[in-house]
């Protein structure tokens, strides 16, 4: 699963591709996403090279292949195509509802499987959220009613409110927060972070749990709730 960005910068490539048959500069594709720097092009292209969309070729400049297209986006794309537009979604749809779908390994109840989303940054944004790698089976009284999700907790921005690195977070999927709630919170459509939300007259601040960490105050049009967080797995 790509975010937006990822999606409309592979798609700009793409389309770039066939109609020149040569890719187009980090300029054109910082002016095509509206970035306001070329390295979070570099990012984006690092992202989806990582995900096997597009090859670096070597010993040549700007040269760039797409590999592949998203399955789960290609209706999307072809929708673009023809000048309708495009919506992907940055989380799957049909996460983990409440409904028992398996036994307990000791057998003694049921339990709901949760796709376990790749990891989140609790420090430094890393690229969002990236599709699902497994499943884990989940006691239905730990989760409520709606969708959710789980992600592999990175850093230790989040340290004084419990959330330490290599921990799993649980996540009910919503859009929006109340101030104070601990979200995964997607930046720019380009970067994820595990944050304490603040609202600030028409300002949102991501905080975090430890000082060493400043908090990041944006603009409301740059910020999108993915979720927010119910539960905590660790290992010991």
């Amino acid at each position: 699963m790509l975010t937006r960005k990822q999606y409309d910068l592979l798609r700009f490539i793409h389309e770039r591709l066939k109609e020149t048959g040569v890719p187009p500069s980090f300029d054109e594709m910082k002016e095509a996403l509206d970035l306001r720097s070329k390295s979070g092009i570099h990012r984006l292209i690092t992202a989806l090279e990582e995900r096997g969309f597009i090859r670096r070729l070597p010993n040549r400049a700007r040269a760039l292949e797409v590999v592949r297209l998203p399955d789960s986006v290609a209706p999307g794309l072809a929708a673009a195509r023809s000048g309708r537009g495009f919506s992907p979604a940055v989380i799957e749809g049909s996460l983990g509802k409440v409904r028992p779908v398996a036994e307990d390994e000791d057998g003694g109840g049921q339990s709901v499987a949760v796709p376990v989303m790749g990891r989140i940054a609790a420090g430094t944004p890393i690229s969002a959220i990236q599709s699902r790698s497994h499943n884990l089976n989940i006691p239905p009284e730990m989760l409520g009613s709606g969708e959710h999700f789980a992600l592999e907790v990175r850093g230790d921005s989040m340290i004084e409110a419990g959330i330490l690195d290599g921990d799993t977070v649980l996540i009910r999927r919503c859009e929006s927060a109340d101030t104070g709630d601990i979200v995964v919170a997607l930046v720019d459509d380009e970067e994820a972070t595990l944050k304490r939300l603040r609202k600030k007259g028409a300002s949102i601040a991501l905080e975090a749990a430890n000082p060493a960490y400043e908090t990041r105050i944006f603009g409301p049009d740059r910020v999108r709730i993915q979720g927010r967080l119910i539960g905590l797995m660790r290992r010991y």
